[in-house]
């Protein structure tokens, strides 16, 4: 999934274009007001594609500063899945997701966190937070709850 939390007006064919190309297909979103942010846009869509499909759309929307989106890509045979998540005021996380779509903390990240925190319980807290992109979730979570009853358009590419 992509959702594209929100973005300027005029930015908005060029966000289609860059998914487009980055999936390998044209691609057009419903795009509807944003009411957590007046004046922006917001878009769900539902694309298929190859392993590594995710991190490419998620390198191709990265460049606007005042873009905020989420990207998920599916674990499929030999490949983990991965979500993407970009705030104009954070830039971009990236972890990896497994079969239910909750992030996977692998363990040096998990022991970097231990040895940084040494006994300190609240620096281990907020080395976990980050680990886990806390900081992209909160800010993003005003944005998801606008999505409730939004339209999904779904792109099927076969072969």
């Amino acid at each position: 999934m992509l959702f594209v939390h929100s973005s300027q007006r005029a930015l908005c064919p060029h966000v289609e274009w860059a998914a487009g190309r980055a999936i390998g297909a044209p691609v057009n979103f419903d795009w509807v007001e944003q009411p957590v942010l007046p004046g922006t846009l917001r878009a769900e869509y539902s694309w298929v594609g190859e392993p590594g499909t995710g991190a490419r759309i998620a390198s191709a929307l990265r460049g606007w500063e005042q873009l905020r989106f989420e990207v998920s890509e599916d674990p499929g045979p030999g490949s983990d899945g991965a979500r993407w998540m970009h705030t104009p005021e954070l830039g971009v996380f990236y972890a990896q997701t497994d079969s239910a779509g909750n992030l996977v903390v692998p363990e040096d990240r998990i022991r970097y966190a231990m040895e940084i925190a040494a006994f300190d319980a609240g620096e281990l807290h907020r080395e976990l937070r980050l680990a886990l992109g806390q900081a992209w979730d909160d800010e993003l979570e005003p944005f998801r709850h606008a999505s409730d009853f939004a339209p999904v358009v779904w792109l099927h590419r076969v072969g």
